[in-house]
This record gives C-alpha cells, structure tokens and sequence, in this order.
C-alpha cells in the first residue's frame, strides 16, 4: 500500500504545484468522473454533492464532466456558490455554463444510484454542522454507493477519527496523496470504504507519515 501523509504534507505539495502553474482542480475532477464512469451503467443518476470548498469544486468538475459524457449527473449546492474559492467558483461557472442546473436543497423522493462526496476534504477537523449532520445522514440513510473526494466528509483526515456521523464510502479517492487518518483505524475508519489514490502527477517524497 502506498505511504500515507500528513494533511500539512499534501498541502506542502498542492501547494508547490500551483505555484509551478499546475492546475490541479480539472485533474481531480477528470479523474473522479473517470473513477464513477466506469462503475455505473447508462441512465444512472449521479448525484454531486459540492461543499464550500475546494472539495465542492472537484465535484462540480467531476458533475460537468459526467454530463458531458451523457450521464445523468446532477449537483447539490447547500451553502451556494457566493463563497466559492476562486478554483471552486470557476468549476461552476463551467458547471453553469455546461447547462447544469444547481441544486439548494434535495428534491423530494430523489434517491439517486451514486453519490459523490465533495462535501469536505483534508482540512476539516470539527463536528459537522447540524445541517451538514442531516444531510449526510439522509444520504446514508439512501444506501447507495458513494464515492469519497480524498476522505468522507466527517471523518478527520489526520487522526481517523470520526467527527459526527461520517459518511459511509463504497470508494475513497484521495488525490496527491493518502491522508494520513484513511491508514489509522480511529472511530471514522467503517466510513473510508476501498482507499483509492490519484497522484494527479505529485510527486510527494518517498518516505511519508506511513501508518
């Protein structure tokens, strides 16, 4: 199993590749609609769920790009893209622009075949938010597959531990690297699912925080 790092280790090297001009937002969210195109069949409806942050914009990608591929994919945008980070903003521009319609909140009886999780990544280490903790409930309430953007949104990328109620992951894929918590059997570890790693090119060095 490859290493596994610090979250100020991956952010060390995301950091330095966008300062070397990479823009890593379109190759993480090609590499999340390729992962989800190859796991449901025609006529699927995909269901993105986009946080506030950099996360959200991997997901909005991952969105335009399903639907490009004639996918049924549809975006959930609970706290709206007014606060988007700039990267985040321009997905859904790009999302918008494709014809996507952006959702606020979830259509009654909707239960969609896949959900992407794109609520929080690595930087999140508090409780989830009474609004966010309903949220992630109903969609493990669902039962479908849902496939995690670098961790499932509630569990603590560094230590593992579960911060509410985590959402429950068929797939984790972690970009760059693996956080460090996805190898720690804390209480968020039955929410991590198969751990699945894009490099996006990153290169990160040989020796890690492996657990």
């Amino acid at each position: 199993m490859p290493s596994s790092y610090p979250v100020a280790q991956i952010r060390d090297a995301e950091r330095q590749a966008l300062a070397e001009g990479r823009r890593l937002m379109p190759l993480a969210g090609a590499a999340a609609a390729r992962f989800v195109a190859e796991r449901i069949q025609p006529g699927t409806a995909v269901l993105a769920l986009a946080g506030p942050g950099n996360n959200g914009g991997d997901a909005l990608v991952a969105a335009t790009l399903l639907r490009a591929m004639g996918h049924d994919a549809r975006v959930l945008l609970p706290a709206g893209a007014q606060g988007l980070p700039a990267d985040a903003a321009r997905a859904h521009a790009g999302w918008t622009a494709a014809g996507g319609a952006t959702l606020s909140a979830l259509e009654p009886g909707f239960v969609p075949g896949l959900v992407i999780d794109g609520l929080f990544g690595i930087g999140l280490n508090r409780p989830l938010g009474a609004d966010w903790q309903a949220l992630v409930d109903t969609v493990n309430g669902w039962g479908v597959p849902v496939l995690a953007l670098d961790v499932p949104s509630g569990v603590d990328a560094d230590t593992g531990e579960a911060l509410g109620r985590p959402i429950r992951a068929r797939w984790t894929l972690s970009f760059i690297a693996r956080a460090r918590g996805l190898d720690l059997s804390g209480s968020g570890a039955g929410a991590i699912g198969e751990s699945h790693v894009d490099t996006l090119g990153v290169a990160m060095p040989a020796a890690g925080g492996e657990a």
